[in-house]
């Protein structure tokens, strides 16, 4: 490995890396839903709201698995399943520290969280694969999709294809 590479890899902090905007769902979201959505999107875990719009838990795919075989299956929700609370970690810590405490708490993906008007929602997050993604890195151009200077698309943009999918599913294009 070059040293340039090395560095690269040794200097990171969670901002540098982390996924900006979160996939969540509300508490009383149907489990088969969240396993549809994880698979369509190739995300990990998704954070659990309240009514409020405040993390309450978060529901992945070992949360998912254990609940396989369920005798009422089709009526569990996500707040049924979930893990209670949002692991969290502070953005500017280092990379190997977070990877770390990751490790040690037994937790696959950890959240940066905001507070706006009283109510504290995940903001962004970190998981293994991000860290992979990282190790397996051969430049920094492998990574310009994460962190908190990735590319992103306009708040415009993201309407526009939400917009445009809702109307794909619902057969009117």
């Amino acid at each position: 490995m070059s040293h340039c590479i090395l560095r690269m890899k040794e200097n990171k902090l969670v901002r540098d890396l982390m996924t900006v905007g979160v996939p969540t769902c509300k508490h009383d979201t149907p489990v088969k839903d969240i396993a549809r959505f994880l698979l369509e999107h190739h995300v990990e875990a998704m954070c659990v709201l309240d009514a409020e719009g405040h993390g309450i838990g978060v529901i992945g795919e070992q949360e998912l698995v254990a609940a396989y075989g369920r005798d009422d299956l089709d009526t569990l929700t996500a707040e049924d399943i979930m893990s209670e609370g949002v692991p969290e970690l502070n953005p500017d810590l280092p990379l190997t520290a977070a990877a770390q405490m990751m490790k040690d708490k037994g937790i696959r993906i950890a959240y940066m969280l905001h507070n706006a008007g009283g109510i504290i929602y995940p903001a962004a997050y970190i998981s293994y694969r991000h860290i992979l993604r990282h190790m397996a890195a051969r430049d920094e151009t492998e990574l310009k999709d994460l962190g908190i200077k990735a590319e992103r698309k306009s708040p415009i943009e993201q309407f526009i294809e939400r917009r445009d999918e809702a109307r794909r599913k619902a057969g009117l294009t």
